[in-house]
This record gives C-alpha cells, structure tokens and sequence, in this order.
C-alpha cells in the first residue's frame, strides 16, 4: 500500500478515499459535500473517538482534520494515520495557528496547515499539491480584521457567550469588546 501519491492536481489518484474530521457539523457536510463533488470518496467523523475508527476500519489516501475537536487533539488522528499509511496526505484546519501546533502536525505527517474557515478549493489544492511544492495561495485570503473578529468570535464561543470572561481572557475592555461583538463581520 505504498503507492506514490505524488501528483498534478488537476488530476485525482486511483485511491480517492478521504476522511474528514470536524466537530463543527455545518461545515463538516459542506466541505463533505464539496469534496465528493471533486471526485473524492469522503467518510466524515466530528470527534477524535471517530476519526480513530474512521483511520482504523480504511486508513485513507487523503484526510482532513480539525486541530481541536471536542474530545482532543486532532493531532491524535494524524498520529493514528501516520501509524497505518504513511503515505498518505493531510492537512490540519484549525482557527487556532500557532507556530508549536504547525510543526506538531508537519512532524505527523501533514501537508499543510490551513487556517479555518477553509475553502473545498484550497483543501483540494493543498491534498494534490506535489510533494516539493506547496499549494498555491488563496486568491481571496481572508483580511486581517476578519481574521481578528474570527479569533474574537471563537474565544467568546469557548467562553460560553460570557462577555466579560472573553474580554478578560482577550485583554480587552469589556465595553470595546461589546461593540466587536454588535457588528457584522468585516469582509
């Protein structure tokens, strides 16, 4: 099961199987959806438990997973994968980058390290990017506001919706964070 799985990425291999990994359900079936629309055969699981046996039962060619995911690290999945084929190609997504977690993942294995929310088109760009190159960059990366008020957003989630809790956890002026918290999200 050592097939090179180097290739253009115009072009998908024989071994199309994907397992997707995010605890996130709406965006788990859309980039699901997205994915088997590409060509790739997709199993999808929203914890560390089922990547697991996702990994366990068919280890894939292809997997994408969440860094952190309800029940663990999604860095216990790449592992897994690792373990079983490593061969194959895979990709962290995370909302939560930082330099220690990229080379934890890169050690394991991955590919790239795509902050969320990530396209279908730069996850598939990154899964057949070949070997020594990396995917090309997004055409519409997301600016750095939005990537602000994501942050903003995840933490106050994390925090149970607790404004103060948030802005303490921020370092940030409860009022200041209010006003982040009443406006749309920047483009």
């Amino acid at each position: 099961m050592s097939e090179d799985l180097t290739f253009k990425s115009d072009e998908l291999p024989a071994d199309r199987s994907l397992v997707l990994v995010d605890d996130d359900k709406a965006f788990l079936q859309r980039l699901g959806r997205a994915m088997e629309a590409r060509g790739f055969e997709v199993r999808m699981g929203a914890s560390v438990a089922e990547g697991l046996e996702l990994m366990r039962q068919k280890p894939p060619a292809f997997a994408v997973v969440d860094l952190r995911l309800e029940d663990g690290s999604g860095l216990d999945v790449l592992a897994e994968l690792a373990r079983l084929r490593p061969d194959a190609r895979s990709i962290v997504l995370t909302g939560y980058g930082n330099f220690a977690t990229a080379v934890s993942a890169v050690k394991l294995g991955a590919v790239d390290y795509l902050a969320k929310p990530a396209d279908a088109d730069e996850v598939t760009d990154a899964l057949l990017a070949p070997s020594d190159e990396r995917a090309p960059p997004p055409e519409n990366p997301m600016s750095a506001d939005r990537v602000r008020w994501e942050h903003i957003q995840r933490v106050y989630e994390l925090c149970d919706r607790n404004v103060s809790e948030t802005a303490r956890r921020l370092n940030m002026h409860r009022r200041t964070l209010q006003r982040i918290l009443a406006k749309r999200a920047p483009k």
